[in-house]
């Protein structure tokens, strides 16, 4: 194999797992940044050993590399860490990496950011990447962060910004989401009309690989979004439709619905459930990129490979 040699941080986590198979797949050869020995992944066509918090190697894990994947750090899903955890994790590391990718002269940095580098919990109108960002957590607030670092570099880099990202493996809101839907009861939630966007791994996959094949300079972020949203009925309804059920929503007031919320110190999910979170994929879609399914055939084609 003789393609492009590809360093990829986080190759044991949800995306990082679907980054190294979809890359391989496709001809780059991957070198994985593990930061302690286990088993090399399938696929892989090298591993070195490190840890991002003290760089001692990074020398050697970079050496001929053409382009570093960064998929690795704290994960929103942890949300009480502390936000010194998030800053130490999600952008002193990245900016470590990206000072030895620029010293080991990498052609271009990809970083797996969020949406949430742009955005909190929901957005009154579509989110595009010329909005200014404000970020309104750790975690979206350590994201940014690690992206102005980067533009502060002499690198080549490019920040993907995806939304609620969905597919085997997945934990986190979509997981839940997903033991909601393989519940036997009608759920109250058929009232609840925010939209929000979503993006499969796959399609994930398939936009970091585009833009590790463009030509030319990027230095931006991008946002990662199929361009159907949904609402959580229709969330619901598509992974029940996985599992060969009909959607059994029942329409019950939303403030009642915010009641019972805030009554049970579930304030924060009646917010996610309540409101819009919508994502164009403009500056991707310009570049040639499109999503791999439909995001209603990609919930009910996942709850079905999960239906055991």
């Amino acid at each position: 194999m003789s393609g492009p040699l590809i360093a990829l941080t986080g190759a044991t986590g949800f995306i990082g797992r679907h980054l190294l198979t979809a890359l391989s797949a496709r001809g780059f050869r991957v070198r994985v940044l593990l930061r302690r020995p286990v088993a090399v992944p399938d696929g892989a066509s090298s591993a070195v050993v490190g840890d991002l918090a003290r760089p001692i190697n990074m020398a050697a894990a970079l050496s001929g590399v053409d382009a570093v994947v960064h998929s690795a750090g704290l994960a929103h899903a942890m949300s009480g860490a502390p936000e010194d955890d998030f800053r130490s994790s999600n952008t002193e590391a990245t900016k470590r990496l990206a000072d030895a990718a620029e010293r080991a002269k990498v052609r271009r940095f990809v970083f797996l950011s969020s949406i949430r580098a742009q955005t909190g919990p929901s957005a009154p109108s579509p989110v595009r990447e010329t909005d200014h960002p404000a970020p309104t957590d750790a975690y979206g607030r350590s994201k940014l962060a690690a992206e102005q670092a980067l533009a502060e570099t002499g690198l080549d880099w490019v920040a993907l910004r995806p939304v609620l990202v969905y597919g085997a493996g997945v934990k986190g809101n979509m997981a839940a989401l997903m033991r909601l839907a393989r519940s036997p009861y009608p759920l109250p939630l058929a009232s609840l009309s925010g939209r929000r966007s979503l993006v499969s791994v796959e399609s994930l996959s398939a936009a970091v690989a585009t833009v590790l094949q463009v030509p030319g300079p990027l230095a931006r972020p991008l946002i990662v979004a199929d361009p159907d949203p949904l609402s959580l009925p229709q969330m619901i309804a598509a992974l029940r439709s996985g599992l060969g059920r009909r959607a059994g929503m029942l329409p019950v007031p939303v403030p009642l619905i915010g009641l019972a919320c805030r009554m049970t110190g579930r304030e924060e999910v009646f917010d996610r459930l309540s409101g819009s979170l919508v994502a164009t994929a403009e500056g991707l879609a310009a570049l040639g990129w499109q999503p791999s399914q439909a995001s209603q055939d990609g919930l009910a084609a996942l709850a079905a490979d999960n239906a055991g």
